[in-house]
């Protein structure tokens, strides 16, 4: 669970900082091995110069892992499902944001992370479908690895 003792001021201020720099994904990797050609991952992640923002965000929502790029920028993410669904989720619920976008693009990646938990929807042909329904229009449908058509054909 994330620290629940965090100062109202500091939650809004990683909330906001958050709102600006943050990003919620919906992943889709080729695999081979898995009964279903898709592996289908959710991630937070922030990217920044500085890792001091990216540092207070891992030890207060105590989850994450934190790298630095080879072009020196460091990137803060967490891509554990039960730690999107245990510490992130709970987090923003309680540090709202204010742009709709992000708001908009936070109740898609809620949506799509109870269907992984609770109804495994991940792995079946219907639930990827569905889960990429609700993921079509989030990061205003930004250039994707594999497109939507790609991924319904090899199903």
């Amino acid at each position: 669970m994330y620290n629940k003792s965090i100062k109202p001021s500091l939650g809004y201020y990683l909330a906001g900082f958050a709102d600006g720099e943050g990003s919620f994904n919906v992943n889709f990797r080729k695999r081979n091995d898995y009964k279903l050609p898709w592996k289908v991952s959710l991630c937070f992640n922030i990217s920044q110069r500085e890792k001091v923002i990216l540092t207070m965000f891992k030890k207060h929502l105590r989850c994450g892992t934190m790298r630095q790029r080879k072009d020196g920028v460091w990137y803060y993410e967490v891509n554990n499902l039960d730690s999107i669904i245990e510490n992130v989720i709970p987090f923003f619920e309680r540090f709202r944001f204010l742009s709709q976008k992000k708001k908009r693009d936070f109740a898609k990646f809620k949506k799509i992370a109870r269907l992984m938990k609770w109804e495994n929807a991940h792995l079946t042909p219907e639930g990827i479908k569905q889960i990429l329904r609700i993921r079509e229009d989030m990061n205003d449908g930004r250039k994707r690895k594999y497109s939507q058509q790609e991924i319904l054909r090899e199903l």
